[in-house]
């Protein structure tokens, strides 16, 4: 199964207070090296809208990672990745069946692409030490980042399609093609 590493909004605003933040963006790098090294497929998600404007400092790239000639860089304005913008398009051009998913935020656009590969048929594997999110202070009662985490890793574990699969590894146990 042909995968492709799918690095999801790990910008400077996005990630700037969120939980393990650098343990998390370590993981990411290791991935993306390893992913470099096997000529895997790294896509890039960034996110803007309102809050975070397309061009600013808060809506860039950490320092930490740095993104390479000729590796897709999506734009998107909605949770999902895969709403309003050309990665289907990318992903069926280059054979993708599978994405290792990581990155920001777990409550919201991670969670929404993962379903929205699912719905689609890619299978995704969500690297359960590799994403990351803030304490969820608006919902009530609130839910520490490191429950959401968790559970968002208990969950995605179950999720199947009859053409798809969910499922999670660490950022070791992370096989790029099957």
């Amino acid at each position: 199964m042909k995968s492709a590493l799918l690095v999801v909004d790990v910008q400077r605003d996005v990630v700037a207070n969120a939980y393990r933040r650098d343990a998390v963006i370590g993981n990411i790098s290791e991935l993306v090296n390893r992913a470099r090294n096997l000529n895997v497929l790294i896509i890039w998600v960034q996110h803007s809208d309102d809050e975070l404007i397309e061009g600013s400092d808060g809506w860039a790239y950490v320092p930490e990672l740095r993104f390479e000639q000729g590796e897709p860089v999506i734009h998107k304005r909605y949770g999902d990745s895969f709403e309003g913008t050309n990665l289907e398009v990318l992903l069926r051009a280059e054979g993708i069946e599978r994405l290792i998913v990581c990155g920001a935020q777990t409550d919201a656009c991670i969670r929404s692409t993962l379903h929205g590969a699912i719905a689609r048929g890619y299978s995704a594997t969500l690297v359960s030490d590799a994403h990351t999110t803030d304490d969820c202070d608006y919902a009530q009662p609130s839910l520490t980042a490191e429950q959401v985490i968790a559970h968002t890793n208990f969950y995605w574990n179950w999720q199947r399609t009859p053409s798809a699969m969910g499922g999670t590894a660490t950022t070791s146990e992370v096989v790029f093609n099957d």
